[in-house]
């Protein structure tokens, strides 16, 4: 008659104690891959794999809303060519699940300043950006998005603050305007008017003496050389 050894015993407690603690990380990690694969090449369509994929992360909020929270506004943050896809990814689960789109947005305002005092300017143009989008996803009411562009604005009546700063918020919000400003002109007219011609005033006012030294061409034909805010403006 065989004997299990006492040695195996213990093994197996602690092989299955292992598997308990892994199983949670295996989740993640599965969330995480799924989350970050969305909208690549599939053999189905980008509707079905986002209402599939706002399914199982629907089923699993309960037990791992935290890690969702944070592998979304890691995406919104570092994959802005695929900016529609996770703002509609969201639109989704805020339908879904009401509590989780404000959770979200508080989330990514959090970030959104983190990444501000990390000097990462440029990943806060794209968290911006998709903030801007969630307006047309219905997560985020247009009235909300115009305060935001309101505030970024009201840094230009700010006294002994560096230009570039200034720079900074008014090229965040006219480069962010193409993908809502119609949305919130709409809801919004008389604000946005008087927050264009707040910007329109800074722009006039603003100095331009780094022009010349950062021009890459001289001549004026075919077309003189814009300055980078006027450009945006003009369009």
């Amino acid at each position: 008659m065989s004997r299990r050894r006492h040695s195996d015993e213990n093994d197996g407690g602690q092989s299955h104690k292992r598997r308990r603690t892994s199983e949670p990380i295996e989740i993640e990690d599965r969330l995480e891959s799924l989350i970050c694969r969305v909208g690549e090449k599939s053999t189905s369509s980008l509707e079905s794999n986002l209402e599939g994929l706002a399914g199982v992360l629907e089923a699993d909020l309960p037990n791992y809303k935290s890690k969702i929270l944070r592998i979304l506004c890691a995406v919104a943050r570092l994959l802005p060519e695929k900016l529609t896809v996770y703002t509609t990814l969201v639109g989704l689960l805020n339908a879904r699940n009401y509590n989780f789109g404000g959770e979200f947005v508080e989330a990514m305002i959090r970030q959104l300043k983190e990444t501000l005092k990390a000097n990462l300017y440029s990943e806060a143009v794209y968290l911006v950006r998709f903030l801007c989008d969630l307006v047309n996803c219905h997560v985020i009411a247009a009235p909300s998005m115009v305060a935001m562009f309101e505030n970024f604005v009201s840094v230009i009546q700010e006294e002994d603050v560096p230009q570039v700063r200034c720079d900074w918020y008014v090229y965040t919000v006219l480069s962010c305007l193409p993908w809502v400003g119609k949305e919130l002109y709409e809801k919004k007219d008389v604000e946005m008017d008087r927050l264009l011609n707040q910007i329109e005033g800074y722009l006039k006012r603003r100095q331009k003496t780094h022009v010349t030294m950062l021009q890459v061409w001289t001549a004026d034909k075919p077309h003189p050389q814009e300055e980078y805010l006027d450009c945006l403006w003009a369009q």
